[in-house]
């Protein structure tokens, strides 16, 4: 049986019920911190050592939490469906909850990689979770290690990929993104899907065509989830 593809695009929503702060909500980040200071390579060169204490942190925050139902429900959707996950988050619970097919538009926590060639995979290097990384680290080229984090300002390398993925969506899922952070914003109007749905609790803008479920993101998916399941049945 050939399967219908399911694309996911996730943002910080899915992983806030898991206990992992969101940037751009009220109590946000962003509203604490200078982004521009922690998350771009002019703050990088400013002051290496603020960014990496800032990312060390959030990398240790990861052993504390756990995927959450919504998570969970998403990998096991791939009993049914050819599921691909789009993600704008930078942590590792897709991974965790056993999904298998993530694209990462922000970078991954979990990795590493040469300051000065960010994306050559040779520079680029797992590292366990619980390993800060340090100044003086040094990447395969010599340079200084650096998160693997798409700041501002940068290219995102994954768009792409991104793009055709949600071109051949038959169900296209938003979840957990206020669809105000660019270009993942422009993913709906790739989407090809029949299906067209945004699982988010807020005032989100909806593109036209979307279903809105207004919902967090463990209880809409758990309404979805049936649903989905029943249709996949059907066809």
């Amino acid at each position: 049986m050939n399967k219908k593809k399911l694309v996911i695009l996730s943002g910080a929503g899915i992983s806030k019920e898991s206990g992992i702060d969101t940037f751009r909500d009220k109590d946000g980040i962003w509203t604490k911190q200078d982004a521009m200071q922690l998350a771009s390579i002019e703050g990088w060169n400013n002051d290496p050592q603020a960014v990496l204490d800032f990312y060390n942190a959030r990398r240790r925050q990861l052993l504390e939490v756990q995927p959450n139902k919504a998570h969970e429900l998403l990998a096991q959707l791939e009993k049914w469906y050819d599921v691909s996950i789009i993600t704008q988050n930078v942590d590792d619970l897709h991974e965790r909850a056993g999904s298998s097919h993530i694209v990462h538009l922000h970078g991954e926590l979990s990795k590493a990689c040469s300051s000065i060639d960010k994306e050559n995979a040779d520079c680029i290097e797992l590292r366990p979770l619980i390993n800060d990384i340090h100044l003086g680290d040094k990447a395969k080229d010599g340079s200084q290690l650096r998160p693997y984090i798409v700041w501002f300002g940068e290219p995102v390398p994954n768009m792409p990929l991104a793009m055709n993925t949600a071109f051949e969506a038959d169900i296209f899922v938003v979840i957990g993104t206020s669809l105000l952070v660019s270009p993942a914003n422009t993913l709906t109007a790739c989407s090809g899907a029949g299906h067209n749905i945004v699982i988010d609790p807020g005032e989100v803008e909806i593109p036209e065509g979307f279903l809105h479920i207004k919902e967090t993101a463990t209880v809409g998916m758990e309404m979805l989830y049936q649903s989905l399941v029943k249709l996949s049945e059907r066809t």
